[in-house]
Parts: C-alpha cells; structure tokens; sequence
C-alpha cells in the first residue's frame, strides 16, 4: 500500500465531518481527501474507514464524526491505516496491533497453508505448537484455529508483544489453548514439538534505512533487523530446531526473497531435511518446510 509522499505542511486541513452526514457522503469526502494527499488506495481507505468507525451510524452522530476526522488526521500525518485503526486482518481473523508487533500481512498466509497442506491427516490430533518470534500471535493463534485440538506456545523477545498476543488469543477464541511468554528463541524450553511456526527477522541491517516509512517508521526495529546478511535468526533457528520438534514434527520458516539457499544451507548443516518450499500470491518463495532428516 503506497504511503503519503509529500510532506504533511503541504496538505490543506481536514474539514470535520459533520453529525449527521450520509455514511456514503463521509466516505466520499474522505476519499477525496486522501486522494489529494496522494494515497493511492484512496477509496479503499475511505470505505475501510467509514466501515470500521461508522457503521453502525447512518447518518453519522457526533462520535463517529471525531473518530473519522482524527483518524484521518493521523493517516495524513503519515501513520499507517492498518495502524491507525489499531488491527489488522489476518487468515480471516482480526489481531490488535501494538508498537512492539509487526502488522500481520498476506504473504504469511503462505505459513498456515503449508501447515494445512502438511498437516492434513492429523487436523484432529492433539498438536503441540511453537510459534517462535510471534508478534501478533497471528501464526499460532490462525494455526490453533485449524487445528481444533492444537496448544500451542507463543515466544517473544518484546513484553509488548506478548500482551497483545495474549489479547489476541482471547479475542479469536483460543484463549485457553494458547500461551505466551518473553523469550529468546528456544531458551529455557526443555519441550519438543509436532509444529514448529517462525516469521523472523530477516531484512538485511544496511537496508532497514531504505524500507517503505510505513515498516521503518511503525513496524519494531526488533522484528526486522535480520543482522549484516539478514541470516542472524536463522542461525538461532538451526542451533534450536532440531532439538525441539518431535519424531515426524515439522518447522516452517517464513524467509525473504532470495534467501531460499542460504537458509535451506542453514537448516540442511544443522541436520534437518528440507520438505517443501511454498510460493506467495507474489510468485516469490515464502515459507520453507522442514523436517528431521531420515
């Protein structure tokens, strides 16, 4: 989604929305608006606007007004949309976001497909689940929502994050078959597992400066910064997978693109056996599949 090019000085005022106007009529001012301040998904975001702080209100009372016009406001200033209405859609699923989580985006998808694929025959087992690096929640919580006899465990290194995984949980039903906790990795785990989910950090330390504002300047640095060669997490995830899935158990590792050989080099050192690698709607290889080698 294309941010705000110009400077937010350079913007004319937002007009408030006024009590008592047509949903329809709000949406079109604020498609308008963000038109003119160069948003490309500009109706997109008025009608995702208009649905998410004024939908139950036509015509809008005076509440909905201010929400639409501060949330506006804010989407002017540069914030994301996805941010500023504070969750974010995933798997059919909606997650809370928070400032120490990641926005949970399509691509990841990818994941929860390939366990499906996998996991076919065993939807109706009693799996153990690890989600390493679990942000939102969103890889474990959407798994747990497959897998209707699954626990699972959430791991991040932020208690940012682990809260709002944990709200999470509880606003997606799965509240009692999930955990969360701070952690690094696998450290103090002394438990193996049939499913074993990752989105790491992956984007190289030189081009964080270059990324899209909207991920530099919202998304935590914690869950981007892959290291020198984008590979530091995968390195952890080598030294640790092994010894935590259990006897036919699988890892999944999101990736980014063009690091397919280096982390299937990385896994295959470290003794597991490379099962699947997983296109998203992109074209690009997303999701790696492992297991232990035969």
């Amino acid at each position: 989604m294309t941010g705000i090019t110009r400077p937010t000085d350079a913007i004319a005022p937002v007009a408030l929305p006024a009590a008592g106007e047509t949903a329809s009529a709000a949406r079109k001012a604020i498609a308008l608006v963000l038109k003119r301040a160069g948003i490309a998904d500009f109706t997109f975001e008025a009608r995702i606007l208009i649905e998410d702080l004024a939908a139950d209100d036509d015509p809008i009372d005076q509440a909905a007004a201010v929400r639409l016009s501060d949330a506006v406001a804010r989407r002017l200033a540069g914030e994301p949309l996805w941010r500023v209405l504070g969750a974010r859609e995933f798997w059919g699923l909606s997650f809370s976001l928070s400032p120490g989580t990641l926005e949970p985006r399509p691509d990841s998808e990818t994941l929860i497909e390939a366990a499906l694929s996998h996991l076919a025959l065993r939807r109706h087992e009693r799996l153990r689940t690890l989600d390493l690096g679990t942000g939102t929640g969103c890889l474990l919580i959407a798994t747990l929502r497959e897998f209707p006899q699954a626990t699972g465990l959430g791991i991040d290194l932020s208690p940012d994050a682990v809260a709002t995984a944990t709200g999470n949980a509880a606003r997606n039903g799965v509240a009692e078959r999930a955990a969360f906790r701070q952690g690094n990795w696998t450290t103090g785990i002394d438990e193996r597992f049939d499913l074993i989910l990752s989105n790491p950090p992956y984007i190289d330390s030189a081009e964080i400066a270059g990324l899209d504002p909207n991920v530099r300047e919202y998304d935590p640095l914690l869950a981007l910064d892959g290291g020198p060669d984008g590979l530091d997490a995968y390195r952890a995830l080598a030294a640790a997978l092994p010894g935590h899935l259990q006897p036919g158990g699988l890892a999944i590792l999101e990736i980014g693109a063009g690091q397919e050989e280096a982390v299937l080099a990385l896994m295959r050192q470290a003794g597991l056996r490379h099962l699947d690698s997983r296109r998203d709607l992109g074209g690009h290889i997303r999701a790696l599949v492992f297991g232990h080698a035969p």
